[in-house]
């Protein structure tokens, strides 16, 4: 009798062929892009260093395409936003020391915003691992732990025979939802060392899905049929899981308003007579959600953003739907459901009953128009003109990358991104710096369409050298840089903190200039001629720049009061 854990697979004549007689001149190195390509990989980002050679001569010798940025904390913005526009794994090449650590931040904001990252990076020489001082070039006494806090798992190789199989578990690891970066270190004489293992041919991995627990749904779905007030917070997740479209149906079985978080932008059509659209730092849409009886959080762990800094308090029963198990319920009280939001919502949609409320999309209107008339009285009619330019230029399928910076605060809230998993931006660490290398990335992963990335000025300045990337590699991306001449949302809280702003003005460079510099064409634009100016810059193949000089202000908060 034959059992199906008995069963394995064969190889074939020209498998057992390349096995016996592998070609000469392979190294460590080429096990690691042979067990990349074998899992599916296409495309890596990284910067090369003297311990990680092995790997990148290695590349020379297959057929992966490498996307090489400046500076390393770039070449991991970049991995995120390849691994969120594709959901594929992105792998990341890395050398040892400095160069390993530069890429912390950016692998923080792919842990946040479970980005697929798969970072491979070098060690010192298996001699000097074990926490000795030897003296090696970029030794730390444990390199592993710098990344054990940031990262979703750590894998150490210490052998070639090792390395197929510690990517392979590593690549599991990062697909595994909630997806997330991964680390793999190898040391520099494993990857320069001539190796005599076979050519890596197969590479399958199966992540595991993480289904609701029926008794679960169940009780949601009784929740949710017998609520009168249901309301439905999308995050991130939603997006993610690519369950937009599962949402709309529930929502509108339901009857019951969705509003997205800044994460989950896209995950419920902006215009649709449900939407609250993604007001989440107003009271007034907090005061809706507090008021509701029954809450679904799908996708999202209630944090800081998308409770309105925490003064979200609500009142009704809450049931949260989260993948990652470190947020279930880590903000408030909830029936809470550790599942993947697609198979969540599929099991909700087969079980919750149909609910009649002619008034919902009254209410929804109600909320808005008080929104509206709060921002209205504010006189903030640059930003919403700015906004709205932005909008009107971005072709509806093209993706977005917001760096941290006052335009970026606006869109969170009031800019529609047309389609789930085209808007993005570094809210979930929140650190200077993405929205540039992040667009590279996506352009990287899709060239059909134009990719927009949207910084001010002092973030630009993290990502100025990836002009030169962008230029390399003719990637078709438009670079929107609002020059306000500081850190302008920094100069807004100190100002209004201690009444008056330190350390936050920036002696800055001619940008236009900069970039042409490069050999990248610029344009200087005002708020009147940016709809026009940053549409023909977006229809332009390759990389370009518009330059926006502007003051812009944030409206005011409600968390404060």
């Amino acid at each position: 009798m034959t059992h199906d854990h008995d069963l394995v697979l064969r190889p074939t004549a020209a498998q057992t062929e390349a096995a016996l007689n592998p070609p000469p001149g392979r190294n460590g190195g080429d096990l690691v892009v042979e067990t990349l390509a074998g899992l599916g990989a296409t495309t890596v980002f990284g910067l090369p260093g003297q311990h990680a050679l092995g790997m990148f001569d290695a590349l020379r010798r297959s057929d992966l395409r490498y996307i090489g940025l400046r500076v390393e904390n770039n070449a991991g913005f970049a991995a995120d936003a390849y691994g969120r526009v594709t959901g594929e794994a992105a792998p990341l090449l890395l050398s040892t020391g400095p160069g390993a650590l530069t890429s912390l931040a950016a692998l923080q904001e792919a842990r946040a915003a479970s980005a697929p990252v798969l970072a491979i990076g070098s060690q010192v020489p298996t001699a000097g691992l074990g926490g000795g001082r030897h003296g090696y070039l970029h030794e730390l006494p444990d390199q592993a732990a710098s990344f054990r806090g940031v990262v979703k798992s750590v894998h150490t190789v210490r052998t070639q025979s090792q390395i197929p199989s510690a990517i392979a578990e590593a690549w599991t690891s990062v697909l595994t939802v909630p997806h997330g970066p991964v680390w793999v270190e190898i040391p520099q004489d494993v990857l320069l060392a001539e190796t005599p293992i076979p050519v890596v041919t197969g590479g399958d991995t199966f992540p595991e899905e993480l289904p609701p627990r029926p008794e679960l749904t169940a009780v949601a779905a009784d929740l949710l049929t017998r609520a009168e007030r249901p309301a439905i917070i999308a995050g991130g997740g939603v997006v993610r899981a690519d369950a937009s479209k599962k949402l709309r149906q529930l929502a509108e079985r339901l009857r019951a308003p969705v509003v997205t978080t800044f994460g989950g932008k896209g995950a419920f059509p902006w215009t649709h007579p449900l939407s609250l659209q993604s007001w989440l730092e107003d009271r007034h849409t907090t005061d809706f959600l507090e008021d509701a009886d029954v809450l679904l959080v799908v996708g999202s762990g209630l944090g800081e953003l998308s409770s309105n800094y925490h003064t979200f308090k609500p009142r009704g029963r809450v049931i949260q739907i989260e993948a990652d198990l470190g947020k279930l319920e880590s903000n408030h009280p909830a029936l809470g459901i550790h599942a993947d939001a697609r198979l969540a919502l599929q099991a909700l949609l087969e079980t919750v009953g149909e609910r009649t409320d002619p008034g919902a999309p009254e209410r929804v209107r109600a909320v808005l128009d008080r929104v509206r008339d709060r921002i209205a009285a504010q006189e903030l009619t640059l930003e919403q003109d700015v906004l709205a330019a932005v909008r009107e230029a971005l072709p509806s399928g093209a993706p977005s990358f917001w760096d941290m910076t006052i335009l970026a605060y606006w869109a969170w809230s009031a800019f529609d991104a047309k389609a789930p998993n085209t808007m993005h931006s570094a809210q979930g660490a929140g650190g200077l710096g993405y929205g540039f290398p992040a667009a590279l990335g996506a352009a990287a992963a899709d060239p059909t369409h134009p990719v927009l990335a949207v910084s001010g000025d002092g973030g630009a300045l993290y990502s100025i050298a990836e002009l030169a990337t962008a230029r390399q590699y003719d990637l078709n991306v438009t670079w929107l840089i609002v020059d306000d001449g500081g850190y302008g949302i920094l100069r807004e809280y100190m100002t209004d903190a201690f009444g008056a702003p330190t350390a936050t003005e920036l002696t800055r460079p001619d940008y236009v200039a900069l970039a042409e510099s490069f050999g990248v064409p610029g344009v200087r634009t005002s708020p009147q001629t940016l709809a026009a100016d940053l549409a023909k810059a977006l229809a332009a193949p390759g990389p370009s720049v518009v330059v926006l000089p502007a003051v812009l202000r944030m409206f005011a908060p409600t968390h404060t009061g």
